[in-house]
């Protein structure tokens, strides 16, 4: 079993008991930050596990600003999203990236930086699968991410794209191994998958004797946003200390532990244009 460090079982002890009434995670006193984090559907992280993952990160963004900041892990949407609405959250770093859209459109968040690479939903096929395009998926079987996720939005609206419906003919699974067995035991004719999933190295689909059939287009990961009670020169250092990570070695260490490449700026537009692409008909 993985030990949390004394930090994070401190912190586990004092929240688990008011995430288990959905009741918000106060800052530690008046004057800090506090960072929201949500890792989405896929996630599964307890929160003690997400304070621990991002604790290391809350502490190396605090000393540039000179200031506190407190990790506030959220494991469900309704509390990320209620968060968001109310401005509890001076930072947030969420995996479903529609999330963090709308609090950029709705309710004056700021675009920080974003996880590199872009995310695409990668449609799988049996290697003998006589389909040679997307379109070809019209009326087949088709396995998806559950369709809440910000993977099975972006696989449903990537079918939408090539004239595809999700409807009657796809069904949602839980966890994206699912979709993998569902294609191996040829179940379903098309499933689909993250682009940052191990699964679709060529080594793992050659293994899986599956092959790629298209990609949905590229969307934005990860992102990093500030509320609009955040000063602007706050904002500047937050981001100029993300994409700085990447370049240093204890920069990358800190990367790895949460399992990020590195961070990346100037996709605030797409970031506005995300949703328009998910909700078209």
């Amino acid at each position: 079993m993985r030990k949390f460090s004394a930090h994070a079982r401190e912190i586990s002890r004092t929240l688990l008991p008011v995430l288990a009434l959905a009741v918000p995670v106060p800052a530690a006193a008046a004057n800090d930050l506090v960072l929201g984090v949500c890792e989405g559907t896929f996630g599964g992280a307890a929160p003690a596990e997400l304070v621990d993952k991002y604790h290391p990160l809350a502490e190396h963004l605090g000393k540039a600003l000179k200031t506190h900041i407190v990790v506030s892990p959220v494991c469900s949407f309704p509390r990320l999203e209620s968060g968001i609405a109310e401005q509890r959250f001076d930072f947030v770093m969420a995996r479903p990236a529609d999330y963090t859209a709308r609090a950029i459109r709705d309710h004056g968040y700021r675009y920080v930086a974003q996880v590199t690479p872009d995310v695409s939903c990668v449609y799988l096929v049996p290697r003998d699968s006589p389909l040679k395009s997307l379109a070809d998926a019209k009326g087949m079987r088709i396995s998806l991410p559950e369709k809440t996720s910000y993977m099975g939005q972006l696989c449903v609206a990537g079918l939408r794209d090539a004239g595809v419906s999700a409807g009657g003919n796809a069904q949602f699974v839980k966890e994206q191994p699912v979709v993998m067995y569902q294609l191996q035991q040829k179940n379903v004719d098309v499933g689909g998958v993250s682009s940052h999933a191990k699964a679709v190295s060529k080594e793992a689909l050659e293994k899986a004797g599956l092959r790629e059939l298209g990609r949905s287009a590229p969307q934005p990961y990860f992102p990093v946003i500030a509320s609009k009670k955040v000063p602007p020169a706050q904002v500047e250092t937050v981001r100029k200390e993300l994409l700085r990570l990447s370049e240093t070695p204890e920069g990358r260490a800190l990367l790895g532990r949460m399992g990020l490449n590195g961070y990346v700026v100037g996709n605030e537009e797409k970031m506005v244009q995300l949703l328009a692409w998910l909700e078209k008909k």
